[in-house]
């Protein structure tokens, strides 16, 4: 046997074997084999699609206003601009400055609660204190409780991040008004008197003072 021939046997016996390998490993085809998935390539994602939704329904808005609502966006803005503001803490707050204004008025000393009242409202009550005390009449005064309190509207400027928010307030007090000689002329002591107001509170989102102010009062 040539050298020539015998190398053209070695080599294809190398290339049986190197088929029967390849064989082994990737398997043949029969016509029965389910055919290859197709790679489906990445388009629009449709509705019954899973959606990531960040962040969701804000319970501390939606416990207090309508979701979706004018008043839900307008806490949303407040929020986007001041994220430490919380409106169930606003409206604890709201309750308590509710109290110590009414008494004030009532009794007739607004010292404490000047910085709560914008210029109107400060000069509105004034105003009625002073009537008041023309007529010689004197204000006894006891708040008995709150029974109502819902937020009811709520808007905000993002230009001048102005933000104001109404609150409806039902309560009870007792209030008596007497004259210069004693004689109650108007109340009793012993009968609360349903007292029911909405009052609108203003602030700048953001800004450095955290007071909110008694900007509007209505029944």
């Amino acid at each position: 046997m040539s050298p020539a021939l015998f190398q053209l046997i070695v080599l294809a016996a190398i290339a049986i074997f190197l088929i029967l390998k390849l064989k082994s490993v990737l398997g043949t085809r029969d016509g029965y084999e389910d055919e290859p998935m197709p790679v489906e390539a990445p388009g629009p994602r449709g509705p019954d699609r899973f959606e990531v939704i960040e962040g969701g329904p804000d319970n501390d808005i939606i416990d207090h206003v309508t979701e979706g609502s004018d008043a839900a966006v307008a806490l949303a803005q407040m929020k986007r601009v001041e994220p430490s503001f919380n409106v169930g803490a606003f409206l604890q707050g709201s309750k308590m400055a509710y109290e110590m204004i009414l008494m004030a008025f009532e009794r007739g000393d607004l010292s404490p609660v000047r910085r709560f009242l914008a210029p109107e409202v400060l000069e509105a009550f004034e105003t009625a204190v002073a009537d008041r005390q023309r007529q010689g009449l004197t204000v006894e005064a006891n708040f008995l409780g709150l029974r109502e309190l819902t937020l009811t509207e709520a808007t905000f400027d993002a230009t001048s991040r102005e933000a104001e928010v109404t609150v409806r307030f039902g309560g009870e007090l007792i209030s008596v008004a007497r004259d210069a000689t004693g004689q109650i002329v108007e109340g009793d002591p012993k009968t609360p008197r349903k007292q029911r107001d909405s009052w609108t509170f203003a602030r700048v989102m953001g800004s450095s003072d955290p007071n909110w102010q008694l900007v509007a009062t209505g029944g």
